[in-house]
């Protein structure tokens, strides 16, 4: 699943092209991607979450988005953890469709397990696995088609209401709203976080893929983190010291920063940039995917166990359960 650095990467490509761009045309090819968003019309009986769709919802849900994104001015993407958005403009979005009018919306992205945004020309040839398709016309850049691509149907496009913060009043889509800032935000609050993690119990590992705690973290760098930090990924979280803790908030930070600077990881074709070039981290990576293999720092072969349906990898010697 892509994690911050592979999410920040797609922001960080589409803001050029993107911002202050109006979306000229929408076509939803498989409605599937549409499974956060809800109908203004009202309730059309999928829940926010549903995959399988009888036809009449499924076509419900896609002429809706359709009707409504089309016109709509995009603004510069923003990130929280795993969830990108764009705050959109436009007199389709609030004034005519929706009694609430004063609320402010956002066109929000969750990639999922394989969801992929690419920026095209109009006339390229159609990308793999495209599910939603938007032409945008740029001020500057002229006319672009951004396509949301995914082969395995975990993300998903929707329209969203922003709703402030509660600590400084930013605009967040209330589906991200339960969702803690990640180690990279500025407004991060480390002390929080430390004492979070020393009330509980459970492994450190499940506590940093917890995104209500921290934002951004999943297999990948909680991985790289923990082996950075020499710490087991089931030690558990109130057996920690604050020392300890802050020397791990520091290896997500740097393994973070490293896997933004080489475009992320790729291990197939299902992460790549707004280009459609996959990122290199994965050539870096000192323990996730190398079980078997020699740790670079001490020699020992990394061991790889299962983990809550997928697996963990760590060096039994560098990093051991205290």
């Amino acid at each position: 699943m892509p994690e911050l650095p592979e999410v920040e990467v797609v922001r960080a490509g589409l803001a050029p092209a993107v911002t202050g761009a109006r979306v000229i045309a929408a076509e939803v090819r498989d409605p599937r991607a549409l499974k956060r968003h809800l109908p203004l019309s009202g309730d059309d009986g999928l829940g926010g979450h549903g995959v399988t769709m009888p036809a009449a919802a499924a076509a419900e849900r896609a002429a809706d988005f359709e009707r409504r994104v089309t016109g709509l001015v995009l603004g510069a993407p923003a990130r929280r953890g795993k969830f990108m958005w764009l705050p959109v403009a436009g007199a389709r979005t609030v004034a005519t469709l929706d009694p609430g009018a004063s609320a402010e919306w956002a066109l929000l992205a969750h990639l999922g397990m394989s969801g992929q945004l690419l920026l095209r020309d109009t006339a390229a040839e159609d990308d793999r696995h495209v599910r939603i398709r938007l032409w945008i016309e740029h001020p500057a850049h002229g006319e672009l088609r951004v396509d949301f691509a995914d082969q395995r149907l975990f993300g998903s496009l929707a329209l969203d209401r922003l709703a402030p913060t509660t600590d400084d009043g930013s605009l967040l889509p209330m589906q991200a709203a339960r969702i803690a800032r990640d180690p990279l935000d500025p407004r991060f609050d480390d002390a929080a976080f430390v004492a979070g993690v020393r009330s509980r119990a459970s492994g450190i590992k499940k506590l940093i893929l917890d995104q209500s705690l921290v934002s951004g973290v999943g297999n990948i760098y909680a991985d790289e983190a923990l082996w950075r930090a020499r710490l087991h990924p089931d030690t558990a979280g109130n057996a920690i010291s604050v020392r300890k803790l802050s020397e791990l908030l520091g290896a997500l930070r740097d393994v973070f920063t490293q896997a933004l600077a080489e475009g992320g990881t790729s291990f197939d074709e299902q992460y790549v940039n707004v280009n459609g070039q996959a990122g290199y981290f994965a050539h870096s990576l000192n323990a996730y995917g190398r079980g078997g293999e020699a740790c670079n720092r001490c020699g020992d072969p990394i061991k790889r166990v299962p983990f809550g349906g997928r697996s963990s990898h760590f060096c039994a010697r560098c990093q051991r359960r205290r």
